[in-house]
């Protein structure tokens, strides 16, 4: 028997894993990571007062102790502050990622081993795996329609060997009716979506409040001027709506092939112009984080270049400044920089690492 803490988000996934973790007789308890505090907020309703209280009837339901964790600070400094440089910049940045890798089996981490919890569980569709010598894996979720180790990219060893999953063998269907049979208070609560601390805000809404508006031409892959937008960081690579600017075409619409940081202009072409920047082959990667050992050979691999995208055959080259050149098999539409490219050997996750530039040969 272990003692486990479980980050519990109000959801019923979560409450799911507290509940299968107990049924295996382990010593369960719950905690709330608070990440964002509504009484600073200018949106108004902060999704956390909700889920607080679900989290509390919840571990009420399953017998098991529940604490709030406030961990404010920290998530301002890991991930909000790196969600709006990253915008302000111009490149396209994951936050919940980031809040895998810092807040959750980071600073959540450190606080669940420092009060004599041996892991931390999360409600995430995945696995782990422990393989001969003791080495955790974390491998794709049984629900590949819910799979959710894109999100962990970033994680390692250290986070792997203490973490746990354990709705990763079930199918979301089955999670859904085990709650209802059990009548869990959370059994039909709608999944969150967006990013985490946000609830139902537009990310163009929050973005808005910390990033002002630097207007800039829009024009097109000849350097026409087409109109005026009111600031890069409200766009992104392959965006099509919100853009504005009629193609005078029954068949085509505009969509944003690149953002000139220096010159703030948008540049907006058209699917069928895949040498205009709209596609890539290849990738370079920087930041690259892995779960297990480290790639230093030329490899063949799967890879994820977006989350739900369906795996691309890769070749992952590595250099020596920490970086990797990846060579799609096939070419990819509207990769953006700032993002991630997850890695994976079959259903493994090896790591990932950070969308830093591309090309199309």
């Amino acid at each position: 028997m272990a003692k486990i803490l479980v980050g519990m988000s109000g959801g019923v996934d979560s409450s799911i894993a507290a509940h299968v973790l107990k049924e295996q007789g382990h010593d369960v308890s719950g905690a709330y990571i608070r990440t964002w505090m509504n009484e600073a907020d200018v949106f108004g309703k902060c999704p956390a007062t909700e889920d607080i209280a679900d989290c509390r009837t919840v571990s009420k339901f399953l017998e098991v102790d529940f604490d709030v964790v406030n961990l404010i600070d920290e998530y301002q400094a890991k991930v909000v502050d790196y969600l709006i440089e990253g915008y302000r910049s111009g490149i396209t940045p994951n936050p919940d990622i980031m809040c895998n890798r810092e807040i959750k089996f980071g600073i959540f981490l450190d606080y669940a081993v420092k009060n004599g919890f041996e892991y931390v569980a999360t409600g995430h569709y995945c696995r782990k795996v422990i393989r001969k010598g003791g080495i955790a894996e974390i491998h794709e979720g049984l629900d590949k329609n819910k799979d959710q180790s894109y999100f962990l990219a970033f994680l390692e060893q250290h986070q792997a060997d203490r973490a746990l999953f354990p709705i990763g063998d079930m199918l979301k269907p089955e999670v859904r009716m085990l709650a209802e049979e059990l009548q869990l208070p959370t059994a039909k609560k709608k999944d969150s979506q967006g990013i985490c601390f946000l609830g139902k805000i537009k990310i163009s809404d929050f973005l808005r409040e910390y990033i002002p508006d630097e207007p800039g031409n829009i024009i097109n892959l000849d350097g026409e001027v087409l109109g005026e937008h009111k600031g890069l960081h409200h766009f992104t690579i392959g965006q099509r709506k919100g853009i504005k600017i009629p193609s005078n075409s029954n068949f085509n619409a505009y969509v944003v092939v690149e953002k000139r940081g220096k010159t703030k202009e948008l540049v907006v072409g058209f699917d069928k112009d895949r040498t205009q920047g709209l596609y890539a082959n290849q990738a370079h990667i920087s930041s690259i984080s892995f779960v297990n050992e480290k790639l230093t050979t030329e490899e063949t691999l799967l890879a994820k270049p977006r989350y739900r995208d369906p795996s691309q055959e890769i070749t992952f080259i590595p250099d020596e400044g920490g970086t990797a050149m990846i060579k799609f098999k096939k070419p990819q539409r509207a990769l953006a920089q700032g993002q991630i490219l997850a890695l994976y050997d079959g259903q493994r996750l090896v790591g990932g690492g950070i969308y830093s530039g591309f090309s199309l040969i």
